[in-house]
């Protein structure tokens, strides 16, 4: 199971394997508060993607279709992730203001779909 959680909210025991899933490091945040198992640069949008998309919802459409081709592009970068997703809970975890149109939404919606279809 894959869940989403904001960088600025505290850790909590259920989150599971906690996985940042952002390219960038969030302002602001310390090391030590985010309570990371892993932080999964690859797995997140090309630095072109992201400062193309620059969180504006009139691109949103287009940067989900362009983040999933990357994503089938480099199975490498997300194929730990899916496994740890079998295995057990993984929290992805964003730095985005927008908990519906960010990377992390996208990526998790290309990994429940990969889930399902093995399921």
């Amino acid at each position: 199971m894959i869940r989403l959680k904001r960088a600025y909210l505290p850790a909590a025991p259920g989150d599971g394997r906690r996985v940042l899933v952002e390219r960038l490091w969030p302002r602001g945040v310390t090391k030590a508060r985010l309570h990371l198992d892993e932080w999964a640069k690859d797995a997140a949008p090309s630095p072109e993607l992201r400062r193309w998309f620059g969180h504006d919802p009139a691109k949103w459409a287009e940067f989900r279709g362009r983040y999933v081709a990357e994503l089938r592009a480099h199975p490498a970068a997300w194929q730990p992730l899916l496994a740890a997703a079998r295995r057990g809970r993984v929290t992805f975890i964003y730095a985005a203001r927008d908990p519906a149109q960010n990377s992390a939404a996208v990526l998790k919606a290309f990994l429940d779909r990969q889930l399902s279809r093995r399921d």
